[in-house]
């Protein structure tokens, strides 16, 4: 294996990791019966507060998503060379 092989490798390991972090912290998009019985009790502030690290930890995941298959194809084409 050569050294560009490994540093891919490494690379994608760190973005599957960052990738797991960013969907593990974001919101269920269905509160189901809790979130109705719930919903009044937050304020309008903590809604747009957590409404706005929603969006931000959704487009983190796009992104390190878009990262992760680029990667991913970097690493199998440079396989496919390899042999």
């Amino acid at each position: 294996m050569s050294a560009i092989q490994y540093v891919l490798g490494i690379i994608l390991i760190l973005i599957a990791i960052v990738l797991i972090v960013a969907v593990l912290l974001q919101e269920s998009r269905s509160a189901g019966l809790s979130g109705a019985i719930s919903g009044g009790a937050d304020t309008f502030f903590g809604k747009a507060k957590g409404k706005t690290i929603e969006q931000k930890l959704a487009k983190i995941t796009k992104y390190v998503a878009i990262a992760f298959f680029v990667i991913a194809l970097a690493v199998s084409i440079a396989f496919m060379f390899m042999y």
